[in-house]
């Protein structure tokens, strides 16, 4: 039984930035996000009592055995939650700009979770389905949800309360994400990498997690009371607290490039003159800057015309997972 699902990307306005167990990717922190209408991946399952090995393409192309080991070992907690013993085919497909350093790893493993769990003939939950994929991508647990999504750090060592949940959804408080991209290359130091670098050695790590849920306490206030000021001016806060984290890490790193910076400072000077704009940054150096439909136009032609802009991707509040058989 072959079974397709799609997940969409998302955004975190509040940063998911450390774990307190890397098996597991349990958080240090809870966040919060916006799942994106344009990037998204379908995901194919079938499982095959011929195989004797799980098989995964991407994007048609078989990947390399590390990815597919890891593919794999997921694959086993799917076999373990539904009770399915056949290794499966997988198929992949990402609709995502994925070297422009827009995570497809959300998309991804949401997707998979979703496919896989329907191919072994077993229904799960939205919630046992965030569980799921949360342990192939952290980020992977709000991609089941479409909207506004907050993921739960929980406080079992088991993980079974660490899951998103939707505190507002799509068509609710229609906002516009331009994804810009500066860069293509691939980033020196990756999030897993970076990540616990700086809960290891950053003397500015705990300043983060002092402050980071009140940041979570207020964006949920504002966006269920769909004010768009506030929400702009907390994300942005937050973003800029948790790369300064990674200045104090030993050694010290830093995601952004020149590029990041003039983008920065012309969402900066926009705002200056009343065109409301606000940016985040994740891990990479491209920015997300998050504005008004109303000013979406406007804003994008501007961006545009800084010469270190390579693309811009305009978004919408998106879906959560859906089944396309």
């Amino acid at each position: 039984m072959k079974k397709t699902a799609r997940a969409h990307t998302n955004i975190a306005l509040i940063k998911y930035w450390g774990k307190r167990d890397e098996t597991l990717f349990l958080p240090t922190n809870s966040s919060l996000s916006i799942t994106l209408d344009q990037f998204y991946t379908d995901t194919s399952v079938e499982f095959d009592e011929t195989l004797d090995q799980d098989t995964f393409t991407l994007n048609n192309q078989p990947v390399s055995e590390t990815e597919r080991m890891k593919i794999s070992r997921f694959l086993d907690k799917v076999r373990t939650f539904t009770g399915e013993t056949r290794f499966c085919r997988v198929e992949s497909i990402n609709h995502v700009p994925t070297a422009a350093g827009f995570a497809s790893s959300a998309s991804g493993f949401s997707a998979l979770a979703a496919a896989s769990v329907k191919a072994a003939g077993t229904e799960a939950t939205l919630e046992e389905l965030s569980i799921l994929a949360r342990q192939g991508s952290g980020s992977a647990s709000r991609s089941v949800y479409g909207g506004f999504v907050e993921w739960q750090m929980g406080e079992r060592e088991d993980g079974l309360d660490s899951y998103a949940k939707q505190i507002l959804p799509e068509g609710t408080f229609d906002v516009s994400v331009l994804s810009v991209e500066v860069s293509t290359e691939q980033k020196k130091i990756l999030s897993r990498e970076g990540m616990k670098r700086t809960v290891e050695t950053s003397p500015f790590y705990q300043g983060w997690l002092d402050t980071v849920g009140e940041d979570l306490t207020h964006i949920k206030d504002a966006i269920l009371h769909q004010d768009f000021t506030r929400m702009g001016e907390i994300l942005e806060y937050n973003a800029l607290k948790m790369h300064a984290t990674t200045l104090g890490a030993n050694p010290p790193f830093l995601y952004w490039q020149s590029a990041t910076l003039k983008v920065m400072e012309e969402v900066q000077a926009m705002r200056e003159k009343g065109l409301e704009c606000y940016f985040t940054i994740d891990a990479g150096p491209n920015v997300k800057v998050i504005t008004t439909p109303k000013a979406e136009k406007e804003i994008e032609k501007k961006l545009k015309s800084i010469d270190v802009v390579k693309e811009i991707y305009p978004c919408r509040v998106g879906p959560g997972i859906s089944y396309i058989d």
